[in-house]
Parts: structure tokens; sequence; C-alpha cells
């Protein structure tokens, strides 16, 4: 059964999300939002890791490994099969690396972290995101740019709307969920604000039909 949109709700949404520096923009389909991320990805500078050792003699492995950090990497966890099978024809034709897992091995960094999220909250312009899953919180959490997904009837009014969905995921073990607001912020040090320090330097939310 298709949900109801609140255009209301999601125009809310929109302005909320703004104010905390995300940029928000509207997608007919996954295949839309699958060629944002990639076109995003190269608009980009490649992530600028610097590894000392790559010059010296290397093993076969260790070579491939610092070989990454010159190509621009796109991972996409929990993704479904056929839409990851898509994404990575995409960037494979653009000549990036393009993960579901194993992010922990990938030296050059990541790009852009590419996840479709559980619900919205209207009132803060926030994202829930199922997170149990670790390659799903290094996607969001070390990825230079995240790109997130929602359905506009996942929107929810506030965080009281999303009480039930809390309670029943709640009650499965190893519950883990984050709320992410904005692109991540601080000013702890010398009080100047500062993006990207402990996550993403920038957050794309693309709004799908549905």
């Amino acid at each position: 059964m298709t949900k109801n949109i609140d255009k209301e709700m999601v125009d809310l949404f929109r302005t909320k999300a703004e104010l905390v520096s995300a940029t928000v923009a509207e997608v007919a389909d996954m295949d839309a939002a699958l060629q944002y991320a990639v076109e995003l990805c190269d608009s980009k500078e490649a992530c600028q890791l610097l590894l000392s050792g790559c010059e010296e003699n290397l093993s076969g492995g260790a070579e491939a490994l610092c070989e990454t950090i010159a190509q621009k990497t796109i991972c996409a966890p929990e993704l479904p099969k056929k839409q990851f099978d898509q994404l990575k024809k995409l960037s494979d034709d653009k000549g990036f690396n393009c993960i579901a897992k194993g992010m922990r091995e990938n030296l050059g960094g990541i790009d852009i972290g590419f996840t479709r999220v559980n619900l919205g909250i209207a009132e803060t312009g926030s994202l829930v995101l199922n997170s149990c899953k670790e390659e799903v919180r290094i996607a969001t959490m070390l990825a230079e740019i995240h790109v997130a997904v929602l359905k506009k009837s996942d929107i929810m009014a506030d965080a009281f709307a999303v009480s039930d969905y809390l309670k029943k995921e709640m009650g499965k073990e190893a519950d883990y969920h984050a709320f992410i607001t904005g692109a991540s912020r601080t000013a702890d040090i010398e009080r100047v604000l500062a993006l990207g320090v402990h996550g993403p330097l920038e957050l794309h939310i693309l709004l799908l039909e549905g």
C-alpha cells in the first residue's frame, strides 16, 4: 500500500535540513539517485590521504592497497543487489571504485557514502538510519560526502512520531540507529565552526517520490 505524502511536511523537512547545511534535491526514482551520486563523485576532488611507504618496494598486496589512494571510491552498503550492480556499472564507466564492504581496507578514503535511510524528521530536518551493520557506520561517518535517499512518504512530523518504529526496532538484538542532522560540525576548537571533523563534509539528501 502506498503511503500518503504530506507536502507541507516535506517542505518543512527541506527547510530545516537546509538550515543545517544539507543539500536537498528531489529525484523521480532510484536510477536518478544513483546517477546523482556518480555525477557528484565526478565533480569532486579525490580524497587526499598522505601515506608513507608507498614509494618503497612492496609486496603485491601492499602495492594493490597503495593504488587505492589514486582512485575515487563510492561505497554503498546494504544496497539491493540490482541497484548496487547498476551503481557499480555507472562507477566503472567513470573509473571509480564502487564497493559494498571492505571499507576498512580502502586506504584511499571514501569519496561518497551512499545509503537509503529509514525515516526523516520534519521538525529538525533529521534522518533516521538503521546502522547495525559496521559498513553502514563507516560509510556514513568516514565518507567525505554522504548521499542519503529518503522517501517523501517516510518523513514524520517529529521525534515522537518515530517512537513506535524505534520501539519495534529496539526489540531486536543489537539494535543501532543513527540520527543524522546536517553535515558534521563542531566549534570545540577555539569556538571556530569546522565542518567534517567528526563525519562527512557534506550531506546530500535525495527526496524520492513514493
